[in-house]
């Protein structure tokens, strides 16, 4: 008795974007999406006038079930926040550093 296995092996991507600017106010999406024999994944971004940056990852096993992850993945999240936060840190870093300097200098 032969034994006959097949393997497959296969990758596939696809990227699309669009961005439209009405009365000054731009929206704008992307998808990329890529599957091979393990599943797929699909990464979306969008962002309308006004708004924060949204972002979603999802992804699914070779059998075509969502895979629902640890952290970040299959869900929307403002990146925005992640950016104010950082951008305060950076700020009190600096004054901080500044009120040393005034110290140390005597002043």
């Amino acid at each position: 008795m032969s034994n006959n296995r097949t393997t497959s092996t296969f990758s596939s991507s696809a990227y699309s974007f669009s961005s439209s600017t009405v009365n000054g106010e731009t929206r704008s999406r992307r998808e990329a999406t890529y599957s091979d024999p393990s599943g797929t994944r699909i990464h979306r971004s969008s962002q309308e006038p006004g708004q924060a940056a949204r972002e979603e990852k999802i992804e699914y096993d070779n059998a075509g079930r969502r895979i629902e992850g640890a952290g970040e993945r299959g869900r929307i999240e403002d990146v925005t926040e992640k950016e104010e936060q950082a951008a305060r840190d950076k700020e009190y870093g600096e004054k901080m550093e500044e009120e040393y300097a005034k110290r140390e200098g005597g002043a």
